[in-house]
C-alpha cells in the first residue's frame, strides 16, 4: 500500500493557530518533510512532539528531493509536507513535491490552516468577493514596474507579498507609477508587533516599519473610479507639480471621462 502526502499548513506567526488537525497529522505520520527542519523541530517541541524523522527539501534541493520523498511513499510510509510557515507550494515550496505525488496517483491530503493572503484579505476591508493573489512581485525593477502597472489596472482586488528588503523601493514605485492608488500594506500578521496601514503610497512610506513578513493589497480599479472625484485628482496631480495638461490628461485616463468635460473642471478649480 502506497503512503499518503499530507500537505500541512503551520502558523505564520502565533502557534496558537496551529489547527487540532494538523497537531494530530503530524503526531501520526511516519515522515516529515520540512523546508527547514530546525524550524520544524521547534514547532514539533512547542506541542511537545517527539520522536519524528525530518527530511529536508526546500527551494534549492526540491526537485531532487521530490523523488526520494515519492520514494518512500511508494514504499508505504504517510509523509507531512511542511513549509517554515503557512502553506507549502503557496509562494513557498512544494509544488514539485505535489505535482510529482499526482503523477504518481499518490494520495495527496490537504491540511488547511493560518494563510497570511487570507488573514489581510478578511481584515482590509477591500473588495473580497473576487481576488487576485499575485504572489511574491519580481525583485529585478523592469520587471516589478511591469508587474505593478498590470495590478493597478485590475477590476478586483489584488493580493501580493513583499519582501522588507524591497518594501521601500515598491512603494515608490506605486506612487511613481500611479500617486493616486488606494493600497494596504499588512505586516507581520499573527505576530506581536503586527501593524495595518492604508492609503497611498506615499502616506504609508511615512508610517510604515520596514521589517517582516509584508502582505501589500491593491484596491481594484473599477471602484477607484466609481469612489475617486475628478476635482479630487486634479488637485492632487497639480500639488505633486504637474501642468494643467497633464494633470487633465491622468485624471482622463483613471475616471474615463472626456477631456472636454475635464478640462472644464480644471479651468472652475484653478481660476477661482
Amino acid at each position: 500500500m502506497e503512503g499518503t502526502l499530507y500537505v500541512v499548513a503551520t502558523p505564520i506567526g502565533n502557534l496558537k493557530d496551529i489547527t487540532l488537525r494538523a497537531l494530530e497529522t503530524l503526531k501520526n505520520v511516519d515522515i516529515i518533510a520540512a523546508e527547514d527542519t530546525r524550524r520544524t523541530k521547534e514547532l514539533l517541541s512547542a506541542f511537545n512532539i517527539t520522536g519524528k524523522k525530518l527530511i529536508s527539501y526546500h527551494e534549492h534541493n526540491e526537485e531532487e528531493a521530490a523523488e526520494k520523498i515519492i520514494n518512500l511513499l511508494k514504499a508505504g510510509n504517510s509523509i507531512c509536507l511542511v513549509s517554515d510557515a503557512g502553506t507549502p507550494a503557496i509562494s513557498d515550496p512544494g509544488f514539485r513535491v505535489v505535482k510529482k505525488a499526482r503523477e504518481e496517483n499518490i494520495k495527496v491530503v490537504p491540511i488547511p490552516g493560518a494563510s497570511a493572503v487570507i488573514a489581510a484579505l478578511s481584515a482590509s476591508g477591500f473588495p473580497s468577493d473576487k481576488f487576485l493573489f499575485y504572489g511574491f512581485l519580481p525583485k529585478k525593477k523592469k520587471k516589478r514596474d511591469e508587474a505593478l502597472t498590470e495590478i493597478m489596472q485590475m477590476p478586483w482586488t489584488v493580493v501580493a507579498y513583499e519582501s522588507p528588503h524591497r518594501i521601500e523601493e515598491t512603494l515608490k514605485a506605486i506612487h511613481n507609477l500611479k500617486p493616486e492608488k488606494k493600497i494596504a500594506v499588512y505586516r507581520e500578521i499573527t505576530k506581536l508587533h503586527e501593524e495595518f496601514l492604508t492609503g497611498t503610497a506615499k502616506e504609508i512610506l511615512k508610517r510604515l516599519t520596514p521589517k517582516g513578513e509584508i502582505v501589500i493589497l491593491f484596491y481594484p480599479q473599477k471602484e477607484e473610479i466609481i469612489k475617486i472625484e475628478p476635482e479630487e485628482l486634479l488637485k492632487k496631480f497639480r500639488e505633486e507639480g504637474k501642468t494643467l495638461k497633464e494633470a487633465v490628461k491622468k485624471t482622463c485616463q483613471i475616471t474615463g471621462l472626456k477631456k472636454n468635460e475635464i478640462y472644464k473642471k480644471a479651468l472652475e478649480i484653478f481660476t477661482e
